[in-house]
């Protein structure tokens, strides 16, 4: 596919990296990703995949907009109160940018759901908020071979990586959080306190791997390019506080007794 006028227009900040190119962007107005979660990860996320060109975007949530959620899930706004936020989200992409194919799933995800979902997607970013659907993503992305971009985000802290668990002796989530729980796991209120701003920056940072990954930015020899100038976060995470001003990244290692990716 070639660019028309009006896209030339649109990505020019885009492509005159000479990282993206025209070639780049067409690349990503072909890549196929899904988000599962349209809540404080998925609303940047979406916005900034969306506003990049991404072609075509799948989003999987089965909850509906509450006030509380306005805090931080700024793809939603008080008239889509009591509304799926599958929906409320499908209007605000429409409205940035039409070359974008949204495709909603209104359900929960899980093990059935999930995997004919991933089936028609090139990469999973997991933007949900809870230890059982984490899991399952990881589950499913490592036994259909898809890139999993990752994220997560308490308090003023945050997560991001990416997992190629089915390539060499890359980990899965499973290897960096080996404390598997079950589907009726869940975290008291009192836990789960998030400052709207740092989900927005995390999920700024989720999208922009998710877009390297599609690029193909920094996945030389050893996930770098021309001595380690360009990098993926492939088997690494960086780990974010903002209390502390902190910024760490932590190579993670293959666990080698890990049930997902060392036993199927």
């Amino acid at each position: 596919m070639q660019l028309t006028e009006n896209q030339k227009q649109r990505y020019l900040r885009n492509t005159i990296l000479p990282e993206i190119t025209e070639k780049g962007q067409e690349k990503l107005l072909r890549a196929k990703v899904l988000v599962i979660g349209a809540g404080g990860l998925g609303s940047p996320v979406l916005f900034y995949l969306a506003a990049a060109g991404v072609g075509n975007i799948g989003v999987i949530d089965d909850d509906v907009v509450e006030l509380s959620n306005l805090q931080r899930q700024v793809i939603h706004s008080e008239k889509n109160l009591g509304e799926k936020k599958v929906l409320s989200a499908k209007e605000k992409i429409s409205a940035l940018n039409p070359d974008v194919n949204l495709k909603i799933f209104d359900l929960r995800a899980n093990r059935e759901t999930l995997k004919k979902i991933v089936a028609d997607y090139d990469f999973i970013l997991d933007a949900t908020d809870n230890f059982p659907t984490r899991f399952i993503i990881n589950e499913i992305a490592h036994a259909e071979k898809k890139p999993l971009i990752f994220a997560a985000v308490k308090g003023f802290c945050g997560q991001v990586s990416v997992f190629k668990s089915y390539e060499k002796n890359n980990p899965c989530y499973a290897c960096f959080n080996p404390n598997i729980v079950d589907e009726n796991f869940s975290l008291p209120l009192s836990e789960k306190g998030i400052l709207g701003a740092v989900a927005g920056i995390i999920g700024a940072l989720q999208a922009t791997a998710a877009i390297k990954e599609i690029l193909g930015i920094g996945q030389g020899e050893n996930g770098g390019e021309k001595g380690g100038e360009k990098e993926s976060l492939v088997g690494k995470i960086l780990i974010f506080d903002f209390l502390k001003n902190e910024f760490r990244k932590v190579k993670l290692q293959k666990n080698p007794s890990c049930k997902i990716c060392c036993h199927s």
